[in-house]
């Protein structure tokens, strides 16, 4: 049976609200964990992200299941609330929101995980990263095609333009892990929003979390 610690971390940082939004919903069967990364001025981004995390813990409650494909349906349940929460108006007209999450079943102990935009999912197996995948953004295509390297990810003037996000379109482009992934003991996930992971180079997460574990 595979045994699951939580912990978690949020702050306002220099800005007047905090956009960001984090939970988690756990059985003894299994665990879903998302966090998300609003924007839309005007108090908008801050409602866009708690909607996306109460929408995906409450649709996952009542169907829990770790799959790929449950995480595909989770990711575009989110999506379609924030349209309609949008199509309001009001202060929430331009709201949308960035997305990870992370599923995980403790009698298999294999995990599937998702996400839209720029907030990020990093997999930690002994000390070191192991995956994080790309994110959804304008400064990632321009290094894709070849004009520059990962170092314009946390440094170029347009790194926060994002090519996908919840509730920027009805069809939402998303990345989904390909299959289930065994677990290791000792394994440590991280889910995190650009406030974070375009501060913190990799080897440092790596360093902090050795100092944690020692």
């Amino acid at each position: 049976m595979l045994k699951l610690q939580t912990c978690f971390r949020s702050g306002v940082g220099g800005r007047g609200r905090n956009e960001d939004a984090c939970g988690y919903w756990t059985s003894d069967a299994c665990g879903c964990w998302v966090v998300s990364d609003g924007a839309g001025g005007h108090g908008g981004g801050d409602v866009a992200s708690r909607l996306v995390v109460s929408t995906v813990l409450g649709a996952y409650a009542e169907d829990p299941l770790v799959a790929s494909e449950k995480v595909v349906a989770l990711l575009q349940e989110a999506n379609a609330a924030v349209m309609t929460r949008k199509a309001g108006g009001g202060v929430t007209r331009d709201m949308h929101a960035t997305i990870v999450l992370l599923l995980a079943d403790r009698s298999s102990g294999l995990a599937v995980w998702g996400h839209v935009g720029d907030t990020r999912i990093y997999l930690f197996r002994s000390e070191r990263v192991l995956y994080h995948p790309p994110p959804h953004s304008v400064v990632q295509t321009m290094v894709d095609a070849g004009y520059g390297d990962a170092a314009m990810i946390r440094s170029h003037p347009q790194r926060s333009l994002l090519t996908s996000a919840i509730g920027l379109s009805e069809d939402v482009e998303l990345t989904v892990s390909a299959k289930p992934l065994q677990l290791h003991s000792g394994d440590v996930f991280l889910l995190c929003t650009d406030g974070w992971w375009e501060h913190v180079q990799e080897s440092e997460m790596e360093r902090l979390l050795g100092a944690s574990a020692g």
